[in-house]
């Protein structure tokens, strides 16, 4: 059919099972394919990491480190500049630009970009006592976007979580 609740991946299950053929078509892999994208867009490596802070002394500061990101935003990210700050309870981004809407469910995230296309988002756990810190980065190739991500994310944790 034409639709389906894609709940499980199902619909990326098959559109990774097409992609196959068509490159193993034209004599390459998905590897191949994924080291010619990387060579034309660049490298784009993702992390996460869960902190978690138990007791109502952890609760309490889980809290004040997203109420102190609302409040005070970092500026930079060692030495690369914060540009912009979505910040999705207060459906609000903040960049040059100044103040516009995002239509978005409102949820208590904050998402935050740097100059050099890197990003991170945090965001308290719903349902554990963990603060979750989202990563996004990009290198000229695999390995410099993998080194940029472990330096990226070290910076961001004890820039956020200090």
């Amino acid at each position: 059919g034409t639709y389906t609740r894609d709940k499980d991946a199902v619909v990326a299950s098959l559109l990774i099972a097409e992609a196959a053929a068509f490159y193993r078509s034209k004599g390459q892999s998905l590897l191949d394919a994924l080291k010619t994208l990387y060579q034309k867009y660049g490298a784009y490596q993702e992390g996460l990491q869960s902190v978690t802070m138990e007791g109502m002394e952890g609760l309490a500061k889980i809290k004040e480190i997203t109420r102190n990101l609302r409040e005070t935003s970092p500026t930079e990210i060692n030495g690369v500049s914060v540009v912009a700050k979505e910040d999705y309870l207060e459906s609000v981004r903040i960049d040059q630009n100044g103040t516009s809407q995002i239509d978005l469910p409102k949820s208590d995230v904050l998402r935050f970009e740097l100059e050099d296309g890197s990003s991170f988002v945090v965001r308290p756990s719903g349902t554990e006592p963990k603060i979750k810190l989202y990563f996004a980065v990009i290198g000229k190739e695999e390995e410099e976007a993998t080194e940029k991500l472990n330096k990226f994310q070290t910076n961001v944790v004890n820039t956020v979580l200090k």
